[in-house]
């Protein structure tokens, strides 16, 4: 019977689409995370007592790196469990085929056709060719930003005495790098970073935490590239760029740009908070990056005005880039269906930017996914305003924050009802796979083309 089973798994196996099978790993790895933080060892002595559907719903928002949570983590988990997370963090962050990549490089395990295809697909990367360099290298890359800064952080801390003791400078020292790096918006302390609001440098090296995870793991190796390119050959003609990179980097900008213009706008009593209008502009760019992945907030979201939490929620539902830490529609998906539109009202039927035309296949499913997105995100509005006795922008909020993975909340998830969580932890799951990967789940073969063309017909539009 063992053997029948067995090789009924090892058949579907076979069958399965590399999609399905990367839904599956995050799907074992909520399972396995689930379990672990169920662990008595990892909670609090006096914790309150959490229902099986509360740390399923932590364990989603923790591979999913989002940073929502039905109770206090404070008051549940002990030092130990905090560490636990960190350390999750990575499996929600790298990805689960990029972590079982590293382990097989470093046992000397051959990589197959078949994991390459998986990482190729997690990573969302066009070409399977350099994968596994791609992997090795942007997680050792990874890494070494969460050590060196976490070190900063700790010696930061130790310096002006934020804590009683040096290993509790450590402690959160790590924890802060591991957390924005990652893009986990997990508040363990119960003040998130909000004590840290008024120094300008320390949210200035957050954020470029938050960019360094959110701006995709192809950015990253080819920085890295045009580094040891400008060192080595000095002189030589210009480092040339993928369209991809040039993209993610430019509405990164954009968006963090109009993000902290109209955020400072909105804002323009001072972020309540603030006094100067220094701080002021620190406070809207710090939000205009952190909103759309993070989570970290300097004070509490009920600070804001309703302009501004729609503005907050639009920014989560855009998200970061993909092939990163992030969650989200993606930046680029954005981008390009704003460049669709611009073009379709100029009467342009292709897309041109930096010298290169985008692919009428990448516009589709920029569509597509801008689309099926937004309307999930009705729907979940829609069924959270029949189930929650919560008012319809905290809803909003509520939504935005799960789908983009950011974990902000105007204090409502503890409240949720159980079909309300349901809907959260599916948009949480969603969200970190990414809306065309979870359409193309569904998908056991690809459709062929028809051999021949019907005849056109024009139809009325608009």
């Amino acid at each position: 019977m063992f053997y029948k089973l067995k090789k009924k798994i090892g058949m579907k196996y076979r069958e399965a689409t590399p999609i399905q099978l990367l839904v599956a790993y995050y799907a074992i790895a909520t399972l396995v995370t689930f379990f672990l933080l169920c662990l008595p060892v990892f909670k609090l002595p006096d914790a309150p007592k959490t229902t099986l559907l509360d740390d399923l719903f932590m364990a989603i928002s923790t591979i999913s790196v989002t940073g929502l949570t039905t109770f206090p983590i404070d008051q549940v988990y002990n030092q130990y469990g905090v560490i636990l997370l960190e350390v999750l963090f990575q499996v929600g962050g790298f990805g689960v085929t990029m972590l079982a990549t590293v382990a097989m490089v470093l046992t000397g395990r051959r990589i197959g056709l078949h994991q390459r295809q998986l990482i190729q697909f997690d990573m969302n990367q066009p070409r399977l060719s350099g994968m596994v360099k791609l992997v090795t290298s942007v997680f050792g890359l990874m890494l070494m930003v969460q050590l060196i800064f976490g070190i900063l952080f700790s010696l930061y801390f130790a310096w002006n005495e934020i804590y009683p003791t040096f290993s509790e400078d450590i402690f959160h020292g790590m924890y802060i790098s591991v957390s924005a790096v990652t893009n986990a918006g997990f508040d363990v302390t119960g003040d998130s970073i909000i004590p840290f609001r008024n120094d300008h440098l320390f949210l200035l090296i957050i954020m470029v935490l938050i960019v360094i995870g959110s701006i995709g793991y192809p950015v990253l190796t080819e920085i890295e590239a045009w580094l040891v390119y400008k060192f080595k050959y000095p002189g030589r003609r210009k480092f040339r760029f993928s369209l991809f990179c040039k993209l993610a980097v430019f509405f990164a900008v954009i968006f963090t740009v109009v993000g902290t213009v109209l955020l400072y706008l909105s804002e323009n009593e001072g972020f309540k908070l603030r006094a100067d209008s220094l701080s002021n502009f620190m406070s809207a760019m710090f939000y205009s990056v952190s909103a759309r992945n993070a989570g970290l907030q300097i004070n509490s979201m009920n600070d804001f005005n309703h302009t501004t939490l729609l503005m907050l929620a639009l920014l989560m539902f855009i998200g970061a880039s993909p092939s990163s830490v992030g969650g989200g529609v993606r930046t680029t998906t954005i981008g390009i269906f704003i460049l669709y539109l611009y073009s379709f009202i100029r009467g342009r039927n292709n897309i041109n930017i930096f010298n290169r035309r985008i692919s009428q296949g990448d516009v589709q499913k920029a569509i597509v996914v801008v689309s099926l997105s937004t309307l999930l995100c009705v729907c979940a509005v829609f069924i959270l305003s029949v189930t929650e006795d919560a008012p319809l922008l905290a809803l909003v909020f509520e939504v935005a924050s799960a789908f983009g993975t950011t974990g902000l909340s105007l204090g409502i998830t503890e409240s949720l009802s159980t079909l309300g969580k349901i809907v959260i932890m599916v948009l949480m799951f969603v969200g970190r796979i990414g809306m065309l990967y979870t359409l193309m789940f569904f998908i056991r073969k690809r459709d062929r083309d028809l051999s021949y063309k019907l005849p056109t017909e024009k139809i009325i539009i608009g």
